[in-house]
């Protein structure tokens, strides 16, 4: 390489270099977000599934119990009791009564709270966490009952301190009067023991965001988003969650996948890590359910999907580079390549003008192995021609003008005739040029092939036998096609030369999209070792000075620049010889 251009070369394989680097780097951080985000995508959707399990179980407990306090409410005997609440008697059925169907029910309490929000019964009147004498109208399932006929409401227990979710229902007298509200306390501690070993972290928050369940314990009232003032004061004053100190869950947001999905990282109990953050809201609640799940086999996921777009990045730069190089190349044999198209092209002109060349002699070596016979064919019309002048001389000395006119008849029939062969000689024997097509019938051709060796065929005592379809039609040059038939017509007459019984057989038939025409003699066939062989230039079975061997190759050659092809075989009688081409459309 030239000193001058050495500086500029290294700049560029510099900048190919960075350019591979930069591309590597880019493509290693793609594949890296595109695992992260379908890891993440797929994970969203399995803890989507699991979150609607999560809040089945928790409708179908709350709906098992929905209508206890309503059914309860049309109960006469509580009824009775809200109207004379001293009754001793009445106070102490009931208690049973609330006991037994407590039990039955399942339920944790069930009591009866009057219009001041005093309990008058309870299920658990023989408890010491009895609620029976306590007064609940501070809580709000009370006041919404009062205002609203029913409420649901979670709470700590002010009375045992355990947490339960209140299902409460006014009871009114016939008049529409408030009389008290019966309440049904459930305890969601048993459900909350069936989400322990579950994978994640399930919460379930109230319409405060504070973690009221989780199936981690530890998680509990852990306030999701910032407490104003205001509501610390409300849920002070209700004692909603009795002395539970309400921390703080800190978290980050990283990334939003969908508006229910976050990839966070969340300060926790269990330190600072990294979740899939999928949120599912209870309308008739007022609860949402969260789930933390911990993104499993994120870093294989990552690490596989960044070698295949590193392996992808490098297969685009190596193939760039190839066809970069390639280009190149091509730019530098580009001169070569013309050259050398100068020189096939050339090489080529002259070998066709050879092949020319070669397939007029061969027309010409058949005109002269056939003109003996032609001479004869044209002396026989010169001798008659000699002897009706003879006779019109004779006739016009006796003056028979008639007759006359009669001899010179036949006279011009003999110059047609001898015209016509001379004429298809001359034609035969011009030397044309390859490539030229036109329409032809293959009988017609045939025809004129056996009128050039109709001499020798009768010299020959040869009987010609012709199967042909006058509707087989195809395209080609009609000199080009007349030789190749002329060919085969020769060498099956030359195959039965010392043969006692010379019959030649020519069929033409349409098969197909193509025409058929086929030669066949009596002379005995080719020898199975050389039938593979005829086609071969300069290849010949006949004895030394009676011929070259060109014919078929020549013949060959032809009928494969027509589309067609040359087979030989040996038949019943002797070889065959058969010549397909495409027929015309």
């Amino acid at each position: 390489m030239p000193l001058p251009q050495r500086p500029r070369y290294r700049h560029r394989v510099l900048l190919t270099v960075l350019a591979i680097v930069a591309g590597l780097l880019l493509s290693l951080w793609l594949g890296g977000r595109y695992a992260e985000q379908r890891a993440w995508d797929e994970r969203s959707v399995e803890a989507r599934g699991q979150l609607q399990l999560y809040a089945q179980s928790i409708r179908t407990l709350v709906e098992r119990f929905s209508s206890v306090p309503e059914v309860l409410a049309l109960d006469s005997d509580i009824r009775s009791l809200l109207r004379a609440p001293h009754d001793r008697q009445l106070r102490l059925a009931l208690n049973q009564r609330l006991e037994r169907l407590n039990a039955a029910a399942g339920s944790t309490v069930l009591y009866l709270l009057d219009a001041r929000g005093e309990t008058l019964v309870a299920s658990n009147w023989r408890d010491w966490s009895s609620f029976v004498g306590n007064n609940y109208a501070f809580r709000p399932y009370f006041q919404n009952a009062v205002r609203d006929g029913g409420a649901r409401y979670f709470a700590v227990g002010v009375t045992t301190g355990i947490p339960g979710y209140f299902l409460s229902h006014v009871v009114r007298d016939d008049k529409g009067e408030l009389l008290g509200v019966l309440v049904v306390k459930l305890e969601l501690e048993d459900l909350q023991r069936e989400w322990v070993g579950q994978p994640g972290v399930l919460m379930v928050a109230d319409s405060y965001q504070v973690v009221i369940l989780s199936n981690k314990p530890i998680w509990r009232f852990r306030a999701l988003q910032p407490l104003d003032e205001q509501a610390r004061a409300e849920l002070v004053e209700v004692r909603r969650y009795a002395e539970q100190a309400l921390q703080p869950l800190a978290h980050q947001v990283y990334r939003h996948i969908d508006a229910d999905a976050d990839w966070a990282r969340v300060d926790g109990p269990d330190g600072n890590r990294d979740y899939l953050w999928q949120r599912l809201y209870m309308p008739e609640e007022g609860w949402t359910l969260h789930l933390l799940s911990e993104p499993v086999g994120l870093a294989d996921s990552v690490r596989s999907y960044r070698l295949a777009a590193a392996g992808v990045w490098m297969t685009f730069a190596f193939l760039l580079l190839f066809l970069a190089q390639r280009r190149k190349n091509q730019r530098l044999q580009a001169g070569i390549r013309e050259r050398l198209e100068r020189e096939v092209a050339l090489r080529t002109a002259e070998l066709r003008e050879a092949q020319d060349g070669l397939v007029h002699a061969a027309k010409m070596a058949a005109l002269g192995q056939m003109s003996a016979a032609l001479a004869h064919e044209i002396n026989q019309p010169l001798t008659a021609l000699q002897m009706q002048l003879g006779s019109l001389r004779l006739l016009l000395d006796s003056g028979r003008p008639e007759a006359v006119r009669d001899g010179l008849q036949r006279i011009d029939g003999l110059l047609q005739r001898m015209a016509a062969l001379t004429g298809h000689l001359k034609t035969f024997a011009r030397k044309t040029p390859a490539g030229l097509s036109e329409r032809l019938c293959l009988s017609d051709v045939l025809e004129q092939a056996l009128q050039l060796l109709a001499p020798r065929m009768r010299s020959e005592q040869v009987e010609l036998r012709t199967q042909i379809d006058d509707e087989a039609e195809v395209l080609g040059d009609a000199i080009r096609i007349e030789q190749v038939i002329l060919n085969l017509l020769h060498n099956a007459l030359d195959a039965m030369a010392d043969s006692e019984s010379r019959i030649l057989l020519v069929r033409i038939a349409r098969e197909g999209d193509g025409c058929l025409l086929s030669v066949e003699d009596s002379g005995g066939g080719i020898a199975e070792e050389t039938l593979g062989r005829v086609f071969e230039p300069f290849f010949t079975t006949k004895p030394v000075g009676q011929g070259l061997g060109l014919g078929l190759a020549v013949s060959y050659g032809i009928v494969r620049d027509l589309g067609g092809t040359l087979e030989a075989h040996n038949g019943e009688l002797g070889a065959v010889f058969s010549m397909r081409l495409p027929a015309a459309p």
